[in-house]
């Protein structure tokens, strides 16, 4: 008896380890380090340079690298059309424009954080949309300590609603947000911190599949309810808006809305590299395991918990950076934003555009909400049901998303050429 379960066992591992080396030789394993000119290495102590985990991370990327090189012509055409090209131009780029594009790149990062966690780690989190309001009210309470003596009521300590309120002194955790530094540091650490906690009680318990998905929908949830009241400090029901300036420049100016667009770009930019990173190492390979057979990676001795939880923080604290760009664009955060159906909505992003790919949650991203701020204006009452029927037909026909389509079509359409060859 002991002899049948010791080959079962072993038949089990040589099975995954198998896998893992084809896995390896599919998705680009190990390599040795590449030969570094002295230009390349010179003062690097770890011999690693920008150019390698450039190359490293985007090493058969093709469509995450359609995707960069489209965003870096769009980070300098639209500056030149909007800033460069006369108002009476047809080709001139309005600032409103600008700043839609600028809030389709917030949605974008926002929906990459939510790719790394689905898509490569098989958790389907329905409370993203939390870590990005929180990282919303960072930084919109540092917007609001910029305002100083200008507000309504020319208190140059309180916000105007906590005057409205009476509330007599600031309180304890607003303290520091009238530095940048500061509240750039809580953008990334509260929801980080919150991820961490939560996963790690929960990724202990290994709570996994659908109740996992409810329990962080739950928790959207349970912090809009408590963002609502006015006792806890964060303006309640009206949330935080009346933004003047930020790092001294006038958040209303042309120029101003420009830096913001390119800082969403660069941001995009680098969170879709950072999280091609983390996929295209060891510690992806092993998510990837994880979301395939959790059982069978624990059986190989891997901490589980512990790579689920590296992961869902760092996606958190992407999802706290989108949250802080989107602010300062529209000009207000308030308790909706972490409406359930926000994180929900997330989730569709990602479905249409093609989850696995991290490229495709980007598209679709900005093709769903391209089609919401259209449709909206046309027929707005007929949106939610257009978004929920086109995520169903996703679902039954497209499960691989658009991206997944486009794929379909190439391969189908290069057989044949082969076969002719």
């Amino acid at each position: 008896m002991f002899k049948s379960h010791f080959s079962h066992h072993l038949g089990w591992f040589i099975y995954i380890q198998q896998r893992y080396y084809k896995f390896c030789d599919n998705w680009g394993g190990p390599q040795p380090p590449p030969t570094l000119s002295p230009e390349q290495g010179r003062g690097s102590e770890c011999g690693v340079t920008f150019d390698f985990l450039r190359i490293r991370a985007l090493k058969g990327d093709t469509g995450g690298q359609i995707m960069l090189s489209l965003l870096a012509l769009a980070a300098i055409v639209v500056p030149i059309l909007n800033l460069g090209v006369p108002e009476s131009s047809p080709w001139h780029l309005s600032t409103y424009t600008v700043t839609l594009l600028g809030k389709y790149l917030t949605y974008a990062l926002l929906a990459v954080a939510v790719d790394l966690v689905w898509g490569y780690l098989g958790i389907l989190s329905l409370g993203h949309g939390a870590f990005f309001a929180l990282g919303g009210y960072a930084m919109g309470m540092y917007l609001m300590r910029q305002i100083g003596d200008r507000g309504v009521y020319g208190n140059p300590e309180l916000p105007d609603f906590m005057v409205f309120l009476n509330w007599s002194e600031l309180p304890w955790f607003w303290y520091g947000f009238d530095r940048f530094w500061f509240a750039a540091l809580m953008v990334v650490l509260v929801p980080g911190l919150l991820a961490f906690v939560f996963g790690w009680l929960a990724f202990r318990s290994r709570v996994t599949g659908a109740y996992l998905s409810i329990i962080t929908q739950a928790l959207t949830y349970a912090l809009m309810l408590a963002f609502f009241r006015n006792e806890m400090g964060f303006g309640g029901n009206n949330g935080l808006t009346d933004f003047k300036d930020m790092l001294g420049f006038d958040l209303r100016s042309d120029g101003t809305r420009i830096g913001l667009f390119l800082a969403s770009a660069a941001a995009l930019a680098l969170g879709y590299l950072a999280c091609r990173f983390v996929v295209s190492s060891r510690l992806g390979r092993v998510a990837v395991a994880i979301r395939d057979a959790e059982s069978r990676v624990r059986f190989l001795g891997y901490r589980v918990e512990r790579v689920k939880l590296w992961i869902f923080s760092f996606s958190a604290a992407l999802a706290g950076v989108a949250g802080a760009l989107y602010v300062p664009q529209v000009g207000i955060i308030n308790p909706g934003e972490f409406a359930p159906f926000n994180s929900i909505e997330l989730v569709i992003w990602v479905a249409i555009g093609g989850r696995f790919t991290l490229y495709g949650a980007v598209l679709g991203a900005i093709l769903v909400n391209y089609a919401k701020t259209y449709f909206t204006g046309v027929m707005p009452e007929a949106w939610l049901f257009a978004l929920g029927g086109l995520f169903v037909l996703v679902t039954l026909f497209l499960p691989q998303g658009i991206v997944g389509l486009c794929a379909r079509r190439r391969r189908s359409t290069t057989q044949p050429a082969e076969a002719s060859a």
